[in-house]
């Protein structure tokens, strides 16, 4: 503890109005420090994203921001490094969560301007990080890796960065694909919550199978392993992520220091008066495979079932379909719902189905009908042909040129006309 502690105090840097401590001699090269103002925000902590997020749950009536059972006064209180330091080495992690001027001004973020957004993970956390915690408890991962969809997304599964990247984790399309999510017009995995994190859990393992070290990793999967083996190159092969910190572009240089200050105001919210917000989605659900073509308002207006609650518990359908003849889907729903749902079952599929579903399977061509007011076409007969040579020559017959010419016999003159149609 000593050592982490040495090794601290050796990354401050000096600051005015946070009043960071100057770094001491002998350990890593300080980390320089940047106005707040310019602190590098991950998609998750840009303003839009925060508003949106908001914005999205306030519409639905899923959160409810007010403070109920807080029993802070809403004031940030101010602490000295020490205290900081303290409690981050009392967090129970196995991923190492240093302190330094740039981390300070990271908490600092989270714990004024960005507390709404706190409050509001906060109540929507119970609903996530139980089954992000069981994804990387499952596969031996740290459990302290759940708070990285806080910084990814500000935990909205339906969150996009202007570079495309989706969902709790923020996948790009084409890694989400590399690890198994579906993407279509109807059905966006990196949305699911579930898969997507068992995607994530697999990412972060195998770079961890790469790097060997938690902060490399969680760099990496910011900006890619390519952009940290240059800086790792760029700096003789140096692989301490605070080493290289100055060759890492700007996003993934304030990326771990945003998620130190992440584990520290979840665990250390009460202290600044920062009130969870109370979240009314269902906790206890369930989910049930669905093999047949369903839409959400099928089930909304069949068995009560709010569409906004559909939506939040069920995010990957992008057009409120769920397409169950093309692929195996789930369809996730509060266990109070879940009975009603299945009792109903063939009522919910038939309802208003050719309307909810319309494109049809088969189209029907028809053939133009022959014109029964075509004019009449006449040949005239050159010396040597015969009936037989004109049937060929306008795709007829013997006979039928014979009826339409009223002859009793093949007999034709050379010079004379011939009906052909």
């Amino acid at each position: 503890m000593k050592n982490k502690l040495i090794l601290c105090l050796s990354l401050l840097v000096a600051t005015s109005a946070a009043g960071v401590a100057n770094a001491q001699d002998g350990g890593v090269d300080a980390v320089p420090v940047k106005p707040e103002a310019d602190l590098a925000l991950t998609t998750g902590m840009t303003a839009n994203t925060v508003d949106s997020l908001l914005s999205d749950w306030k519409t639905r009536k899923f959160v409810f921001i007010d403070g109920a059972g807080c029993d802070g006064d809403g004031v940030n209180p101010i602490y000295d490094d020490s205290t900081y330091i303290s409690r981050l080495s009392k967090l129970p992690t196995v991923i190492e969560l240093p302190y330094n001027a740039v981390v300070r001004q990271y908490i600092d973020a989270y714990t004024t301007r960005l507390r709404q957004m706190v409050s509001t993970v906060l109540g929507v956390s119970n609903f996530y990080l139980p089954l992000i915690e069981e994804a990387l408890d499952a596969s031996g991962l740290p459990l302290e890796l759940k708070y990285l969809p806080i910084i990814e997304s500000a935990m909205d599964p339906s969150a996009v960065s202007r570079a495309g990247a989706t969902g709790l984790w923020q996948f790009m399309l084409t890694t989400g694909k590399v690890y198994g999510l579906k993407s279509n017009s109807l059905i966006d995995e990196r949305r699911d919550p579930v898969k997507s994190t068992w995607a994530a859990v697999a990412y972060l393992k195998d770079l961890y199978e790469i790097y060997h070290d938690w902060s490399l990793v969680i760099a990496a999967y910011n900006c890619g392993p390519g952009t940290i083996n240059k800086a790792i190159k760029r700096n003789g092969g140096k692989t301490d992520y605070w080493e290289i910190y100055n060759s890492l572009p700007k996003e993934t240089r304030g990326y771990v220091p945003s998620f130190i200050a992440a584990n520290y105001v979840m665990n250390y919210y009460c202290e600044h008066g920062i009130c969870p917000s109370v979240a009314d989605l269902s906790l206890d659900t369930d989910t049930v495979m669905i093999a047949r073509n369903l839409h959400f308002q099928q089930i909304a207006d069949v068995c009560g079932v709010p569409m906004d609650e559909l939506r939040s518990l069920n995010p990957q359908y992008k057009r409120d379909i769920i397409p169950g003849e093309s692929m195996p889907c789930t369809l996730r729903l509060p266990q109070e719902d879940l009975g009603l749902f299945l009792a109903n079952e063939d009522s919910v599929y038939k309802y208003k189905a050719d309307e909810f579903f319309s494109k049809r399977k088969t189209v029907e061509i028809k053939q133009a009908a022959a014109s029964s007011s075509s004019s009449p076409r006449y040949h005239r007969i050159r010396s040597g042909e015969t009936l037989s040579t004109i049937a060929r020559r306008y795709g007829t017959t013997v006979s039928k040129l014979k009826r339409l010419n009223g002859l009793r016999n093949d007999r034709i003159s050379a010079g004379k006309s011939l009906r052909v149609r």
